[in-house]
């Protein structure tokens, strides 16, 4: 194995739910710092928390990477040689690397039960204190620390549930450590807990797990969002305490909601109308749903672009990037401490720069399927090409492509009455049978630019408003005051078209 790529790191998500756009963010600057060195980009899903494994979160935790365009180089599905990639099938192993670290004399039996720890929990408040299992406090705790050793065998030989804690020094010492974002970072043991490393049900804890795969794996980097930063003392600790190089670490800002205080949550996405995971996530047990950017209409493209640049910026004014830009541009130097502030409508911006880029006939591709949806049976590309070509300026999504169109389609079949009461009134309803006449008998070149000076003579001539015809006649068409260049509209929707739908305006509007 010591052909594989120096630069090994993983994204390590638990089944529990919905992936949070947070944790994309991680797996993308993961995948980013992988490809930028020529290393190896791992999916290891930590399953080891079973009362908290959702159904389908896995599948839908693969399918968004998936989507994302974010491939892996190992992992559940592809395999590889260092699996199996989930950690509930690695279950064997854990327990002898605890066993290990009791032998080394950094880690005690503990057989306090629930209660009992509730109990020295509640005596600690009575105290005005805050209860902690460490070193102030295990001698007086059920453990194998404070307890005979024939007692301890004892309970064990009865099979007595039991966890395993990790012993924190007993000499204060401050830990350090070099972050490739934040710097060196250091913290006190004195304020550290005995953490638990293997549980009563025979699973070990994130920490445990975390590290004892990361080392078999040959993982080299560690990046990880925020939340993480204060287990890194403990982590550090675990490799010390085996005798493994650990890897190098980096701890991502927060993704924090747009506005107010804190991190970016579900509850900012439903109270402001955006989603804040990739994909739309159905709740197995209460079956809530959940929005998805891929079912918003948003590209992946853009989504992901939009997510490097939460924390990170390239030190340059460009803001589109592809995704081998994004490659060539990271870097650790660049990633921000502080969180980085989630804009909704910078998301919809990011959109419409990846809508707008797109080929028209690309566009009239993507928007064929709504069209049907809509009931229309859509026209041939080239003609489809050219009426988005007319409005994708104005849409940030595909699916707004037929707000801004539905017109090309479907004759109105109201009329917005502010632009009722505000355009159609005086001469305009007598001139408009004319204009419906001129235009059936229109035997000339049906052009938009033909048309539009034809018009204008026939205006001039009987001495009517530019202005307040073509508004009129806007009406008419399309049933309001939008969209595009009126010529062009007459031009698409054609000769017999046009002169139903001023037939029609005429004989609802009087």
């Amino acid at each position: 194995m010591s052909n594989q790529p120096s630069v090994r790191v993983r994204f390590a998500p638990s089944p529990t739910g919905p992936l949070h756009m947070g944790g994309v963010r991680t797996a993308l600057f993961n995948y980013l710092f992988a490809r930028k060195n020529g290393g190896t980009f791992i999916l290891r899903i930590e399953d080891t928390d079973q009362t908290r494994y959702v159904k389908g979160a896995e599948d839908y935790i693969i399918e968004s990477l998936k989507w994302c365009g974010l491939e892996f180089d190992e992992g559940p599905v592809q395999g590889g040689n260092y699996g199996p990639y989930r950690q509930s099938e690695r279950k064997a192993q854990y327990r002898e690397y605890a066993d290990l670290l009791m032998e080394k004399g950094h880690a005690y039996i503990a057989f306090d039960t629930a209660e009992e720890l509730d109990q020295a929990r509640k005596e600690a408040e009575a105290d005005g204190k805050t209860f902690s299992y460490d070193e102030h406090s295990r001698m007086s705790m059920k453990n194998s620390l404070s307890m005979p050793k024939e007692e301890v065998d004892k309970l064990l030989l009865e099979n007595a549930p039991h966890v395993i804690r990790f012993k924190m020094p007993e000499q204060a010492e401050v830990v350090e450590d070099e972050d490739m974002i934040r710097g060196r970072v250091s913290f006190r043991t004195s304020d550290l807990d005995d953490k638990v490393l293997f549980k009563a049900d025979g699973m070990p804890t994130y920490h445990l797990a975390n590290v004892v795969d990361d080392h078999l794996m040959e993982v080299t980097h560690v990046i990880r969002g925020e939340e993480w930063l204060p287990s890194m003392p403990l982590h550090v600790l675990l490799y010390r305490a085996f005798g493994w190089d650990k890897p190098i670490f980096a701890h991502l800002p927060l993704i924090l909601k747009p506005q107010g205080k804190g991190k970016l949550s579900k509850r900012d996405g439903d109270k402001l109308g955006f989603p804040v995971f990739p994909l739309k996530w159905t709740d197995p047990e209460t079956q809530e749903v959940a929005a998805g950017y891929r079912e918003d209409g948003y590209f992946p493209e853009a989504f992901i672009n939009m997510l490097a640049l939460l924390g990170w910026n390239p030190g340059t004014e460009q803001e589109l990037f592809t995704k081998d830009e994004l490659v060539n541009a990271f870097s650790f130097d660049r990633v921000n401490k502080s969180g980085a502030r989630f804009d909704p409508e910078k998301a919809k911006w990011f959109n419409h720069q990846y809508l707008i880029q797109k080929t028209d006939e690309e566009l009239a591709g993507l928007f064929g399927p709504v069209l049907v949806e809509k009931g229309v049976v859509p026209p041939p590309v080239d003609h489809l090409a050219k009426i988005v070509a007319l409005v994708k300026e104005r849409v940030s999504f595909v699916h707004e492509l037929w707000e801004q169109s539905s017109f090309f389609f479907v004759a109105p079949d109201a009329y917005d009455a502010k632009v009722v009461k505000k355009r159609w009134k005086g001469e305009i309803p007598a001139f408009m049978d004319k204009l419906a006449v001129f235009f059936k008998n229109d035997n000339g070149l049906w052009s938009a630019a033909v048309l539009k000076e034809e018009v204008s003579k026939l205006i001039e001539e009987n001495e009517m408003n530019f202005g307040g015809v073509m508004n009129a006649l806007r009406l008419a068409l399309v049933g309001g005051s939008f969209g595009p260049d009126l010529f062009t509209i007459v031009e698409m929707l054609g000769q017999d078209e046009v002169v139903t739908r001023i037939n029609k305006a005429v004989s609802e509007l009087g």
